[in-house]
């Protein structure tokens, strides 16, 4: 086991070591050699050193250098020193973190960490959370708690009796909510499509005034960092419109709640604390391994309602908080560990200053491009810069060959009509330089099809 672990941090090593000269993307060779990976299950087992050399000599060159500087296609960042180092450790202690009798360790530092986010985000301290997989699950976990509490206020018991018969629940939602929200609807059975879509302006924020007349259970779905412009929804007529007529407002800020944790940017979010619910990534900003989901609910017996389980044979402590209370699974693993581990190693001004370093980065992106004259369609505001070639076919064309160059790796995106390739920036170990030299890269493709 010891020579095993040891050969494998090795190569882990070398892994993250060779992100800053290898292309970002992987080749069409290395995926190409995958194939090697295929054929029936084998009848006799390998040697566990043989397994890992096939897993790291074939997987890692067709892996995406995610973990590194230079990819800005989605809004993820490279695990921190130590979040990734606790991570490993967590794996070792192999915890199923439901029950606080059972994990104390993990349990504890999954509450501790829970405690330190409520005050990052300046969220109600009696808040109710949950450790999930990513934002889908953030926000189903904070929509079953809403359902429960708009179905309860109405008489009903939905955990005990279900939907059928169930007073109907309206949900609004802006126009360019994120598709895993509606997912999430979907699976709570509040339906995707039956959803009442409140106008959006030219950033994507949800027109307050143009919400219609709230009536019987309603549940507002506001969003903090659109995914395309990062613009925020204005949550304090959102939250004074619909708590006046008794609907909940729940928050969507996968990686835009962020913003809190910078006083430089905090006031894109405010009122945010007005509403009931939020849910976040922590492998998004914050930099963890994935996955690491987070939910918060101000109610959180609702949320406990919505997901308690217990069995004769379950460890159930009375004295301190059992993580599977609030979460949809009951088996899971140790998130909260590698959460604590990266907000101890950063603390309070060192999370600002990734928060402001990343965000100014993206208005370095803009700025440059913008000189070289280029359209940036949004307002800079957060992490998330969109930028226009011209026509929709050169826009493509460009983003084809930037991530073919290898020197950084951007997506595209349809917005308001605009085709535009998408710049998220987030990692933690991205530097001026990498922002310069993947700048240059952009300006190289584009010259090639002339200027608008």
């Amino acid at each position: 086991m010891r020579e095993l672990l040891e050969e494998t941090a090795k190569r882990a090593i070398t892994y993250l070591e060779n992100l800053n000269e290898r292309k970002v993307a992987p080749d069409k060779e290395a995926t190409a050699r995958l194939a090697q990976l295929s054929g029936s299950f084998p009848h006799e087992g390998a040697k566990p050193e043989d397994v890992l050399a096939q897993l790291d000599e074939l997987g890692s060159p067709a892996t995406m250098s995610m973990a590194g500087p230079r990819f800005f296609g989605f809004v993820v960042g490279g695990s921190l020193p130590a979040a990734l180092a606790a991570n490993w450790l967590a794996g070792a202690w192999d915890q199923n973190t439901g029950f606080y009798e059972e994990t104390p360790a993990t349990a504890f530092l999954e509450e501790l960490a829970l405690s330190w986010l409520v005050d990052v985000f300046n969220l109600p301290s009696k808040c109710g959370g949950a450790f999930v997989t990513g934002a889908t699950m953030a926000n189903f976990t904070a929509l079953a708690a809403a359902r429960h509490a708009v179905l309860d206020r109405a008489g009903w018991n939905v955990e005990r009796d279900g939907l059928f018969a169930a007073p109907p629940i309206t949900v609004l939602i802006g126009a360019e909510a994120h598709p895993s929200l509606v997912k999430s609807l979907g699976l709570l059975g509040l339906g995707r499509a039956r959803v009442v879509k409140v106008p959006v302006d030219g950033q994507g924020r949800m027109q307050a005034e143009l919400l219609p007349a709230i009536s019987g259970p309603t549940i507002v779905c506001a969003q903090a960092g659109n995914v395309n412009t990062g613009a925020f929804d204005p949550f304090q007529e959102i939250c004074d419109r619909a708590h006046s007529a008794g609907a909940w407002v729940h928050v969507d800020g996968a990686f835009g709640l962020w913003a809190l944790a910078a006083p430089s940017r905090s006031y894109l979010a405010r009122g945010v604390e007005d509403a009931d619910s939020w849910a976040t990534d922590a492998h998004k900003w914050l930099n963890v391994p994935y996955d690491s989901g987070l939910a918060f609910v101000r109610d959180a017996e609702a949320l406990r309602s919505a997901m308690s389980v217990t069995a004769e044979y379950l460890p159930t402590s009375t004295t301190h908080r059992n993580p599977s209370d609030y979460t949809p699974e009951l088996s899971r693993r140790a998130r909260g560990v590698e959460v604590w581990a990266a907000l101890r190693s950063l603390g309070r001004s060192g999370l600002s200053e990734l928060i402001d370093r990343t965000c100014n980065h993206a208005k370095h992106f803009a700025k440059g491009l913008e000189g070289a004259g280029y359209e940036i369609l949004n307002d800079i505001v957060l992490n998330q810069v969109l930028v226009s070639f011209g026509h929709a076919d050169t826009t493509r064309k460009i983003i084809s060959e930037l991530q073919e160059d290898g020197t950084c790796w951007c997506g595209g995106t349809v917005w308001q009509g605009h085709t535009a390739m998408r710049i998220s920036v987030s990692c933690w170990s991205t530097t001026e330089a990498d922002i310069e030299r993947s700048l240059q890269a952009m300006l190289r493709i584009a010259r090639k099809y002339g200027r608008r």
